[in-house]
């Protein structure tokens, strides 16, 4: 029998909850914003550890980095930050960042290179689920206090070897590169773990707010602050409400209890726009949405079942139903937009060709179970796979749980199938390709959480030195051609079903302007936004 499992959280009753708190609201105040989205993703709040979509979002807006993305001028590339310039030594292995002056962090504590310092190096040292983003370039945290070091106002950061130096800076971007208060974290430091612990639920940034509270899966409040290097943003207050389901949310909107839903389903979304005084706009994101297959399995880890997976999903069926307008086709690890981006999509529904598969593998009666989060899309893709796969002779039990719950097992390499979305942490195709693609070492050993080839216990096939290829490559159409060549390979031999590419559609009230989730590079900068 085909079944749905829903692990039980508070977070499960949290929606009606969510709902009646707004009862009291008839508009936000002109100096408030106040945005209805699924957090329950969040699991932590420090930097170094956060690698989760909502967590990346409260990070960019508490906390500031060497260089930044405006999402309002993404065209530009990355800009200066904390750091008001930079150069590159003849070998081009070490920038030297020159610190801006006077920017404080909330503390009051100035921002010193020291601090820079320290940020990175304590993330190579921690070495959490995004720790490879740093680590890629040569830092362990046996060398770091030599390849990053601070010189009064200046920062060095040597690499291993030479790389584009745009490669480097839009690593930077990343929410690993956000830059803490040394002073405060090291002040909250316990049993060695340099501020981790507090840092989980506190913050210690110099960005346009800081952290009011967050109430995990239920509310997070930012709070203006007023010293910030930039300017002080306009919304004083900024409050993100945990609201799952896509009704609820179009509720408050229409009410006026929020000025901004960010998951509506295409239903809802055609509703609010016969309502007054609402408008939507898209953005093409960076996040894919794809299916992963666990090579621990005898089954799942023969070819043959991988290729069948990928003719039974309606890849066209989802995409003009419960997901028009908000999802398009794309079946490649690098997002459109990315240099090197592939637009070749050869799957189709083909349920013939994937029994003809499953046969040549010796495959019939196979169960499995598929873990999906708790959000209204993801579990109606995960029905539709239910449907197609028993089609071929193939049971999907689907086990459904909060962000934390899933990941977490995921991570573990304990599902059968997973179901989810992965968003890139920097504007380069290697943030893709490197994890993907990259896998130098598949041992249980290894906790390489950050890398999606080691959570499915996949060694790449001999991809992984040729990511390594594409990375140091310094002709820009020879790289373009290198990751193009990985993603055909990996379309044929990898256990990963990429699908769709997501267009995001927020729902705002009229009066909102310069919203922008960060399109397909970055996070939502909260500062931006005027009413």
């Amino acid at each position: 029998m085909n079944t749905i499992n829903r692990l039980l959280t508070s977070a499960a009753i949290g929606v009606a909850v969510g709902v009646s708190s707004f009862a009291a609201y008839a508009e936000t105040p002109a100096n408030m914003l106040v945005i209805a989205n699924r957090i329950d993703d969040v699991t932590t709040l420090d930097p170094a550890e956060s690698f989760e979509f909502a967590g990346s979002d409260i990070s960019r807006n508490v906390y500031s980095r060497l260089v930044y993305l405006d999402p309002l001028d993404l065209a530009a590339g990355y800009k200066p930050g904390l750091a008001e310039s930079w150069e590159v030594s003849e070998d081009g292995k070490t920038i030297t960042f020159t610190m801006r002056e006077g920017v404080t962090f909330h503390s009051g504590n100035p921002v010193r290179a020291e601090d820079a310092a320290f940020s990175l190096q304590r993330a190579v040292i921690l070495n959490k689920t995004p720790a490879f983003i740093l680590t890629q370039f040569g830092f362990t945290p046996e060398n770091v206090a030599e390849t990053i070091k601070a010189d009064g106002n200046k920062l060095m950061i040597t690499t291993d070897k030479q790389y584009a130096t745009s490669f480097v800076l839009n690593c930077l971007t990343a929410t690993i590169g956000a830059i803490v208060d040394k002073e405060t974290v090291m002040a909250n430091e316990v049993d060695g773990d340099m501020g981790n612990t507090w840092l989980k639920t506190n913050s210690a940034g110099s960005g346009p707010y800081t952290l009011g509270s967050w109430k995990p899966n239920e509310s997070v409040t930012l709070e203006a602050f007023a010293d910030y290097y930039g300017g002080a943003p306009a919304m004083e207050r900024v409050i993100v409400r945990h609201v799952l389901e896509s009704a609820s949310q179009r509720l408050l909107l229409e009410r006026g209890d929020i000025d901004i839903a960010r998951n509506l389903n295409p239903e809802d979304i055609a509703g609010v726009m016969e309502a007054g005084g609402i408008k939507v706009e898209d953005e093409l994101k960076g996040r894919l949405m794809y299916l992963s297959l666990n090579q621990k399995h005898p089954e799942l880890s023969k070819p043959e079942v991988r290729q069948a997976f990928k003719y039974l999903i309606d890849y066209e069926g989802m995409k003009n139903s419960f997901l028009k307008g908000q999802y398009t086709i794309h079946q490649n690890f690098l997002p459109a937009t990315y240099l090197g981006a592939s637009e070749e999509n050869p799957f189709s529904l083909n349920i013939e060709k994937a029994k003809e598969l499953l046969a040549a593998a010796g495959v019939e009666g196979l169960e499995i179970e598929t873990g999906v989060r708790e959000a209204q899309e993801r579990i109606e893709i995960a029905q539709s796979l239910q449907n197609t796969l028993a089609q071929a002779g193939i049971t999907l039990n689907i086990t459904v749980g909060t962000a934390k719950q899933i990941l977490a097992r995921y991570r573990a390499r304990e599902l059968d199938m997973y179901l989810g979305a992965w968003g890139p942490d920097y504007p380069d195709p290697q943030t893709n390709a490197g994890t993907f693609a990259y896998n130098p070492d598949n041992s249980d050993e290894a906790q390489a959480t950050g890398l999606l080839a080691w959570r499915n216990s996949w060694d790449t096939g001999g991809l992984t030195e040729k990511v390594e290829a594409a990375v140091t490559e310094g002709d820009r159409d020879k790289r373009i051609q290198m990751y193009q060549d990985i993603q055909a390979e990996f379309r044929e031999i990898s256990p990963f079903a990429i699908m769709f590419q997501q267009i995001e559609q927020s729902a705002l009230r009229e009066n909102v302007m310069n919203w922008s989730t960060g399109q397909a590079v970055t996070s939502a900068a909260y500062w931006q936004v005027t009413k």
